[in-house]
């Protein structure tokens, strides 16, 4: 019996001093692996942490609240499911540190915001408080919807405004014999915004062991820019055909200087009805209504009145 504990007591022993080893080995690769991505994927020259201005510090701490309501806006999910706005988040670079279970938090936060606005009006019988109290909940609740939608817009259209400047600089030191990987490497960390970032994490997917053509495909799932994925379809279909790069950057930076100039024009072209459309409701009654106003000055105040007419 007395052997019989001893081999147990040697046995748990060397279990243990085993598992000690494991754990030693284990804290040493994760140690050796987060030196590697130090080392190898992260750009210190390009720091997309940018310093925070205090009103985007309130606005995340305020956000820290909408979590209380994030189970009850999965749930209520009108116009704002939630594959839709994981996609918005994507476009958007996850503003303020939003997540989709905050996002849909913060709407219903936004719409007791509105209804307790609402209901203070009530009380102190400001106008049309019975309809606003009806009204500034659903403008809390949708306004939170467009505004992220909106922020998904404005960076994708800046990503397309940036893109050709990068791209004639990236082919300009492609056409000097440097490497892909070495020319995104040295260009990016001077294109700030989505250009750098989306380009920052496409150098550190491939350092991680990412294929090529994968990382491409990433590029694509978070950008729905038309431009931008014009140029990364042309990348994934000249690595296939084997296109040199130079030659495919230098070509879809000169389309986009074509697609860039017919949307001004198109701009230009929306904005011209617009103005007429100003000038015909609001200039011209306006100028008719002084003009009238000044005749009637003169016909009632002036030396030649018609009050002095009668006298």
């Amino acid at each position: 019996m007395d052997g019989f504990i001893l081999i147990c007591v040697v046995m748990c022993l060397f279990l243990l001093a085993l598992g000690l080893k494991f754990l030693f080995d284990y804290a040493v690769a994760k140690q050796e692996l987060k030196q590697h991505i130090e080392e190898q994927v992260i750009d210190h020259s390009f720091s997309l942490k940018m310093k925070k201005s205090r009103r985007e510090k309130t606005l995340e701490k305020m956000f820290h609240y909408a979590d209380d309501f994030s189970s009850l806006g999965n749930r209520i999910n009108f116009f704002s499911e939630s594959h839709e706005v994981e996609r918005w988040l994507m476009q958007a670079s996850y503003p303020y540190k939003l997540t989709v279970e905050r996002f849909q938090g913060l709407k219903i936060f936004m719409l007791l915001v509105g209804f307790v606005v609402g209901f203070m009006l009530m009380i102190i019988r400001f106008p049309l408080s019975q309809l606003l109290i009806i009204l500034l909940p659903l403008a809390g609740y949708f306004s939170t919807i467009i505004w992220l939608k909106g922020k998904a817009k404005a960076r994708q259209d800046e990503l397309g405004f940036v893109l050709p400047d990068f791209l004639d600089t990236v082919s300009v030191t492609l056409q000097a014999g440097v490497g892909l990987d070495q020319a995104l490497r040295d260009i990016v960390p001077y294109f700030e915004g989505p250009v750098g970032e989306e380009f920052t994490r496409f150098n550190q997917e491939v350092n991680l062991g990412v294929s090529r053509e994968q990382a491409y495909r990433h590029l694509l799932e978070r950008n729905d820019n038309e431009a931008f994925q014009s140029l990364i379809k042309s990348l994934i279909q000249g690595s296939r055909l084997g296109v040199p790069v130079a030659t495919t950057f230098k070509i879809q930076a000169n389309e986009m200087r074509s697609m860039k100039k017919e949307k001004v024009k198109e701009i230009a072209a929306k904005a011209s009805p617009k103005i007429t459309l100003i000038t015909t409701f609001i200039v011209m009654p306006t100028a008719m209504f002084l003009i009238g106003g000044l005749l009637l000055l003169n016909m009632f105040t002036g030396e030649d009145s018609l009050f002095k007419l009668f006298e």
